[in-house]
C-alpha cells in the first residue's frame, strides 16, 4: 500500500402550480420570469415541500425525489401525488412505494477521532467520550455508527439514520475499514503471510481483506483493510503474533476518507457521500 493512501483519508423536472394553494397555474405571459411565485401559505413551518420530505427521510436527493414523484412512487394520505413543488404536512401519511416515511432530517457527521475520547453516549466513570465533539453538529440525537475503542484514533460516522447504521454495521454487508498501523517491532514476512493467510483468534476465524507494509515507511508501519467488525479485532490480529499496537488509526471508513478533516474535528457528509453510503449492498 502507498503511504499516502494512509495519509489522505439532467435537466430538471418543470414545476407545476401546487395543487389547492392557487385557483390556476401561472402562465409566461402573467409570470415573465418564469419562476413559480409564491403563494400565502409558503411560510408556514409546518409544511415542506414533498421532494425535501423524501430527502429529509433518507430516500435519495430531491432532485431524484422530483423523478420518483413524477414517476407515481410516492402517495400522500393515500393519494398519488405526481406534481412538482406538491407541499406536505408533517403529520401527512407519505410513503414511497408503499412505505411510510420518517419526516425527521437525517443528517450525517464523520469526526476524525483523537486519542483518549470513548465511543459512548455516557460514561459512569466521567470519562470524555466522543459525544462531546461533536456537540456543535446537530440540534438532532446523533449516535455513532460502530465504535473505536479509547486509544483508537480516525475515521467515526454519527448519524440519526437508523437504517443506514444497521446496515453499515451488520457483518453481511461487508463494509471495509482501513486502518493504519504502528507497531512495537518490525513485523516479520512470515508473520505478513499468516496474516493474508489468515487467523484462528480466540472468537474464531478472522480473515482480512488486504494487508501490506507501508510503502516508504519502517516495516513497523502496516495497512490493514478488512470488513470484520469484531471488537477490538485489529488489535488481537497483532497481539496473537506477539506484537504490541502503539498506534491504531482508521484512515478509510465505507469509502469516506479523512482528506482535509484535521484531528478532533467534524465535517457534514456531501449528498453524494449519503448517496454513496445508500447505495452499499
Amino acid at each position: 500500500m502507498a503511504k499516502s493512501d494512509f495519509n489522505k483519508g439532467g435537466k430538471r423536472p418543470s414545476r407545476t402550480s401546487q395543487k389547492g394553494f392557487q385557483r390556476k397555474p401561472f402562465s409566461k405571459k402573467s409570470n415573465p420570469s418564469g419562476r413559480q411565485q409564491k403563494n400565502n401559505r409558503s411560510s408556514n413551518p409546518d409544511e415542506i415541500r414533498l421532494n425535501r420530505y423524501i430527502a429529509n427521510a433518507g430516500i435519495c436527493s430531491r432532485r431524484e425525489a422530483d423523478t420518483y414523484i413524477a414517476a407515481g412512487n410516492v402517495t400522500v394520505n393515500g393519494k398519488v401525488i405526481t406534481e412538482m413543488g406538491y407541499k406536505v404536512k408533517r403529520s401527512d401519511d407519505v410513503r414511497f412505494d408503499g412505505r411510510k416515511l420518517n419526516p425527521e432530517k437525517k443528517e450525517y457527521v464523520l469526526l476524525n477521532k483523537p486519542k483518549n475520547f470513548i465511543t459512548t453516549t455516557n460514561d459512569e466513570k466521567g470519562r470524555r467520550t466522543v459525544m462531546e465533539l461533536v456537540s456543535s453538529a446537530s440540534k438532532s440525537r446523533l449516535l455513532p455508527v460502530g465504535r473505536l475503542d479509547r486509544n483508537t484514533t480516525g475515521l467515526l460516522l454519527f448519524t440519526n439514520d437508523g437504517d443506514l447504521t444497521t446496515k453499515l454495521t451488520h457483518p453481511r454487508h461487508g463494509v471495509r475499514k482501513m486502518y493504519q498501523v504502528t507497531l512495537d517491532n518490525n513485523l516479520s514476512m512470515s508473520d505478513l503471510h499468516k496474516i493474508q493467510e489468515g487467523l484462528e483468534l480466540e472468537d474464531g476465524p478472522v480473515q482480512v481483506d488486504d494487508v501490506s507494509y507501508v510503502q516508504g515507511a519502517p516495516k513497523k508501519e502496516i495497512g490493514v483493510i478488512i470488513h470484520s467488525g469484531r471488537n477490538r479485532i485489529v488489535r488481537r490480529i497483532f497481539e496473537h503474533l506477539g506484537y504490541n499496537v502503539i498506534k491504531l488509526d482508521r484512515v478509510v471508513f465505507a469509502g469516506l476518507t479523512k482528506k482535509d478533516l484535521p484531528r478532533g474535528h467534524w465535517r457534514h457528509l456531501t449528498e453524494q457521500e449519503i448517496i454513496n453510503l445508500k447505495m452499499i449492498k
